[in-house]
């Protein structure tokens, strides 16, 4: 698959933009704040319905000029190539309410746009995949479970929505001080029950697809760390969830739906006089983390700057791979997309990305400048400048066949 065209309005700093794209390599630069890196982030947003840079919908709505109203929105639109197929894919991002999405002019849910565009990004950002807190991890999981399969995408909603009317309810319980007398527990315990049964069930497919995603992530990372970084140590992947610490299994059925949704039961009901006196869930998938290891090693704490790089990147190409980066079929290989990443590697490992990056169908890059890419890399260029005054996109386009002018 691959994105032919991309048209923004009132997106980041763009009023309006305008771009198209051929399949295989093709490279965005220009010195910072000219908007490359907004250019590709509208195009992982349609696919991931998140920013790998901001946790707000409302911060890639364009800020007005003095003067000028507050644009209602930004809307993305993508004309996506697949298997020979045209699809106009639209998102519609409205400052105070729910996004809409279109495909070819149809409404859909926004999440079925990620059936017809993948895409796997790595950013200077994605350094907070080794040293920042779990909710990182759970967050980089469950982007890629929604990508694979859009009733994951479903039940990660579900999940959400379970957990904020659980924590709502917990906090009332907490002001009310239902935690502090046994009598009071009791009966907010009931009242928490219907929750916990929910919360329970969904909570154990949440952590039941993390850990299948896992099992294929592992060996797609550590080959792809392998060739970034042959001669360091070896990487592997642990998912690990909290309620086996505090129910461990005993037996295999109990890592298996009926099993798990048990114990987390039994976990609620564990720490129930604790949550009401806190107001806060303290037993769920939201508690769990993805623990990453060099030669068994924590890789937070002990891994140099160039280890840990080698890692983040590894996790994104590994991703890649999930999703079907490997496939035969070259349709079905997600768009990779590479925001300022090569400024950050050495020679070795530019070179080694540049190779593993040749078989996908698309890949965008940005840099600063063409010097931060290695002389292997055959892309097309595009030098993009942002009309400062109209809020739109100057292109200076150059291709390894020619030049052209946009």
């Amino acid at each position: 698959m691959y994105v032919s065209d991309v048209a923004l309005d009132d997106f980041r700093s763009y009023r309006h933009a305008l771009l198209h794209f051929e399949p295989g390599v093709t490279v965005l630069t220009g010195p910072n704040g000219q908007g490359k890196t907004n250019l590709v982030e509208a195009i992982a947003f349609v696919s991931t319905l998140s920013s790998h840079r901001v946790g707000t919908d409302s911060a890639l709505v364009r800020a007005p000029r003095p003067g000028e109203n507050v644009p209602a929105g930004a809307v993305v639109r993508l004309k996506v190539n697949k298997e020979g197929r045209e699809r106009i894919l639209e998102l519609e991002i409205i400052n105070g309410k729910a996004n809409r999405a279109k495909i070819n002019r149809t409404k859909v849910r926004p999440r079925e746009l990620s059936a017809e565009l993948k895409t796997v990004v790595f950013a200077p950002e994605d350094l907070s995949l080794v040293r920042a807190e779990p909710a990182v991890r759970r967050r980089f999981l469950d982007d890629y479970l929604g990508q694979s399969d859009i009733r994951l995408a479903q039940l990660k909603t579900e999940h959400e929505k379970v957990l904020k009317q659980r924590g709502a309810l917990l906090k009332q319980l907490k002001k009310s001080g239902a935690g502090l007398s046994p009598a009071n527990s009791s009966a907010a315990a009931a009242t928490l029950q219907v929750w916990n049964e929910q919360l329970a069930n969904l909570a154990a497919k949440l952590i039941i697809a993390r850990k299948e995603f896992v099992t294929q992530l592992e060996p797609e990372a550590a080959l792809a760390h392998q060739k970034i970084a042959p001669e360091g140590r070896d990487l592997s992947l642990r998912y690990q969830a909290k309620i086996d610490e505090l129910i461990p299994a005993q037996t295999e059925a109990d890592h298996e739906l009926e099993g798990l949704t048990a114990r987390l039961l039994q976990g609620m009901a564990q720490r129930a006089q604790e949550e009401m006196i806190r107001g806060v869930n303290l037993v769920g998938a939201h508690r769990d983390d993805l623990e990453l290891y060099l030669d068994h090693l924590p890789v937070k704490g002990y891994a140099s700057h160039g280890e840990t790089w080698s890692v983040a990147l590894s996790l994104r190409l590994g991703a890649y791979g999930v999703l079907g980066g490997n496939s035969e079929d070259i349709a079905q290989r997600p768009v990779l997309i590479l925001d300022d990443v090569f400024a950050e590697l050495d020679e070795k490992r530019r070179a080694a990305l540049a190779q593993m990056i040749l078989p996908a169908q698309q890949v965008l890059i940005t840099a600063a400048v063409p010097q931060d890419l290695p002389e292997c890399l055959n892309a097309h260029q595009i030098r993009v400048r942002r009309d400062e005054a109209a809020g739109s996109l100057i292109l200076d386009a150059t291709t390894s066949e020619g030049e052209a002018h946009e």
